[in-house]
This record gives C-alpha cells, structure tokens and sequence, in this order.
C-alpha cells in the first residue's frame, strides 16, 4: 500500500479534507492542488492547508481555470482525485484535457460521493444535477483516461446529525417529519470513511474502471428503521409525519430555485430508493467486500453521540 502519488483537487472542500487526509495516512505521496490566494491568506482553508503540509503533503499551486498549473500538477503524480463542489463539477472539463495531455495518469476519481448517477430516477432540479455528473462519466471514458466512480450514497454528517430534519441541530425527539413511506433502504457513510475507502481503491486492480458501491450493510437503513434505532436509543416514540410522493413532488415544484434542489435529491434517496433499488453488476464492487479490514463507523455507533 502507498505506492502511487496522489493528486488531490479540492482538498479544503466538505469531502476533499476526509480524501487528503486518508492519502497520507495510509502513506500515499500526497499532493494538494490550491490556489496561491487559498494558501497565503488567513482561511481557514489555509489553516488546514498548512496542517497537512505539516503531516508530509506538497502544496502545489494552480487552479481549474489556470491549463499550464493543472497540468504541472498533473505531471506529478498518478492517481487524480477530484472532490469539487456541485458548481465545480462541469469544470472538471478542464481536469480531463490535462490528464490526456500529460498522459501518465493511471487513474482518476471525478468528484462523484453520492448516488450513482446512472441509476436515478430523479426529477428536477435534482435530474440536471445528476446529469452533469453523468456527462463527466461519458467525457472521461470517451478520452480513454482509466477511471474509478465512487458512489458514497448519503454523508452520514449531512443526515444523521437531525435525522434530514430541516432545522433541527440535533436529532428530534418529539416528532419526524419522512419523506415517502420510509420503506426505501438508504445508505449513510461517516466522511472519514468515504475517504478511507477511497484512498484504498486507489491502487486496487479490482476497481479499474469500475464504479466502488459504499453499500455498507450495518448502514444500510430505511427511514423507518431509522427512527427505530434512535427510538430505541432514546426510549420514546416519535410521532411520525408521512410525506406521500405526490406532496413531496407538490412542495420540489412550489419550492424556489436552488432550496429545492435538496427536497428533489430527498425525493430520489427517500422515496424512489436510488441508492438501493438496483443490483451492482458486473461495472461496479462494493466497498466493504473488498476491504473487510475498514472498521467503519456505523449508524448506530454514530448516533449513540447524540445522547
């Protein structure tokens, strides 16, 4: 483990710090591409730039716009990982030209850590979203670059902390609020493992231009099964509020431009099943049969915290 020298774009992001840190503690030469403006300013980011400069990282400067920078970056390394932000995500454009220019890159990671964006039965805003992601797939198999997809499915940070309930800091402990009949089987990963397991396909032959499923079982709940837990936990029934599809639909179409893009992603996860509903075939693996030696967090480790 540790041979191949890492790229990380994105490395400051919500994901990208759970990625970098993974690649150097698992021993991978790990590079972080930031730009000059990040790195000398007082951020933050620049702080968290500096800690991993401080555990063995090289800071190399450069940006997506900026093709000379990209590809000297590039020239570095062997693996790509990029963790971008949603308005990123079509400017990975720019990471793909370098990759065929330079030439040497044995794999690259598109920011992908969410559902698998060829099994989604979205509507929009939702759809578009997904489909950006999909053209990025189809861009980097039509340039021949070797690839892997990670699809994480749900952050369990994003979830976990309030049960997806909007404006709640913590889980409830009254009433929830579940989208469809809560019958459909979610998938929630803690963003330490989503990049543990990610810096572990990075070497691994069995992942080559393959999609790695985060199908985690222990994690693996539907909402209903999930309020359970947390009942149990706390002892007390939640009084639960049953969202049928067509209210669910009715408020992604009276909720305005971006605030719905959310409740129609919630719409695909928690009604429709999409990280679930169809079998991994012979284009993808799952994670924790390939590596059975991460000790993940599980979803009931995770909201044992919040007692």
């Amino acid at each position: 483990m540790g041979s191949s020298r890492v790229l990380v774009i994105g490395a400051t992001g919500y994901i990208g710090r759970h990625v970098a840190k993974a690649s150097l503690d698992l021993g991978h030469p790990t590079f972080l591409l930031a730009r000059e403006s990040t790195a000398s300013s007082n951020s933050e980011k620049a702080q968290l730039l500096e800690s991993f400069k401080a555990s063995g990282a090289n800071i190399v400067h450069g940006s997506l716009e900026d093709h000379a920078s990209l590809v000297e970056a590039v020239k570095k390394v062997d693996v790509v990982i990029s963790t971008v932000g949603s308005l990123q995500i079509e400017t990975q454009v720019n990471i793909i030209k370098a990759i065929k220019e330079v030439g040497t890159v044995k794999r690259f990671f598109p920011s992908e850590f969410g559902n698998d964006v060829d099994n989604v039965n979205a509507v929009e805003p939702a759809k578009s979203v997904f489909q950006v992601k999909a053209k990025i797939r189809r861009e980097i198999e039509a340039a021949g670059i070797p690839y892997t997809y990670v699809s994480s499915n749900c952050f369990a940070g994003y979830f976990l902390p309030n049960l997806g309930q909007v404006g709640l800091t913590a889980p409830p402990r009254d009433k929830v609020v579940i989208l469809g009949d809560g019958n459909a089987k979610v998938v929630y990963v803690k963003e330490e493992d989503v990049g543990t397991f990610t810096i572990k396909a990075v070497d691994d032959p069995r992942t080559l231009n393959k999609t790695l499923y985060l199908r985690l079982p222990a994690n693996t709940l539907s909402f209903n099964e999930l309020v359970a837990l947390w009942e149990k936990k706390i002892d007390k029934t939640l009084e639960k509020v049953y969202v049928p599809e067509e209210g669910v639909l009715n408020l992604i179409a009276e909720t305005p431009f971006p605030a719905n893009i959310g409740i129609a992603i919630g719409h695909s996860i928690f009604v429709k099943g999409d990280q679930t509903n169809f079998e991994i075939g012979p284009n993808g693996v799952e994670a924790s049969q390939l590596y059975p030696d991460v000790k993940y967090t599980t979803v009931d480790e995770y909201l044992s915290k919040f007692l």
